[in-house]
């Protein structure tokens, strides 16, 4: 540990039968930073530089992302978001985490929610930049919207990680459009464009991204028709910081939150789109302190 707490550390650790990667470190209390797509652990290295003086922080490649074990290179129905969650418990076990913090995007916030419901007593508290959650309902797919959901449904489709993946200059092309479409400043992935497509040219990569799309299309689909099982709201203190720009995750749809979180703070990040950690990761890093301390974690 004492060697982690140094600096940003890459390791690997045995959870769920797999090998997961993470990157770790600081020293404090535990937080788990969990990513989104077309994110790995690299998109919470900003943050987590604000944030090594305070946490030891933790932030895991889902299984078939990153440098995690692919467990198929196939498509796959293998990642949905109570088998990610057991990913990520078996990583804080590994870890010895008893009781922890968790930070979560996108992916991260469906996972983040299905673990908080598996063992509530080890969450110490809930923060979310744009959360995925049962309340978006049927506007996921609005007429209106369908322009920006539409590479959920796309990722399903057969051959279409070969498709991307069938030259850097493919795979690049599709990977700005999301980074750039879904910034609030369209240069804020600049310096880096080549290093997300390093990743996921690494073989797998894609695939493994696109089966979180496979796994998790039947909850999506029952949060759209309204059939999903009804939970009592999580109470686990919680805090929503909501990119104000997001074109994906609009900002109307924070409206039902507090159906679904009974300890809820909710702001907006004003200069920010999806990515609200890595495009302000002062503010983002600001929010993340203040509201952990205001818990007393």
């Amino acid at each position: 540990m004492a060697e982690a707490n140094r600096g940003i550390q890459s390791s690997y650790i045995d959870a769920s039968g797999i090998r997961m990667h993470c990157l770790r470190g600081g020293v404090g209390r535990p937080l788990m930073l969990l990513h989104g797509w077309p994110e790995w652990s690299h998109a919470w290295r900003p943050v987590m530089k604000r944030l090594m003086d305070r946490y030891d922080l933790v932030a895991p490649d889902f299984r078939g992302f990153g440098d995690s074990q692919k467990t198929s290179l196939k498509p796959s129905k293998d990642a949905a978001p109570d088998v990610l969650a057991s990913d990520i418990l078996g990583v804080a076990d590994g870890l010895g985490f008893d009781n922890f913090g968790i930070v979560a995007h996108d992916v991260g916030s469906f996972v983040a929610q299905e673990l908080v419901r598996q063992v509530p007593e080890r969450v110490a508290g809930l923060f979310f930049f744009n959360c995925a959650y049962p309340g978006i309902g049927a506007r996921w797919v609005e007429p209106r919207h369908l322009t920006e959901t539409w590479y959920q449904f796309f990722h399903q489709m057969p051959g279409v990680a070969e498709l991307i993946g069938s030259s850097r200059d493919a795979c690049r092309i599709y990977l700005r459009h999301f980074l750039t479409h879904w910034s609030y400043r369209d240069d804020t992935f600049d310096d880096e464009l080549e290093l997300w497509v390093d990743n996921f040219m690494k073989p797998g990569n894609l695939q493994g991204g696109f089966n979180w799309y496979l796994s998790s299309h039947a909850t999506r689909m029952a949060v759209i028709e309204g059939t999903a099982p009804a939970h009592a709201p999580i109470r686990t203190p919680t805090r929503v910081f909501w990119g104000e720009h997001d074109p994906l995750y609009k900002r109307a749809w924070t409206d039902r939150l507090p159906d679904f979180f009974s300890d809820l703070q909710l702001d907006f990040a004003p200069n920010a789109g999806h990515f609200v950690h890595y495009e302000t990761p002062d503010t983002a890093s600001a929010e993340i302190r203040r509201f952990f301390g205001s818990i007393g974690y």
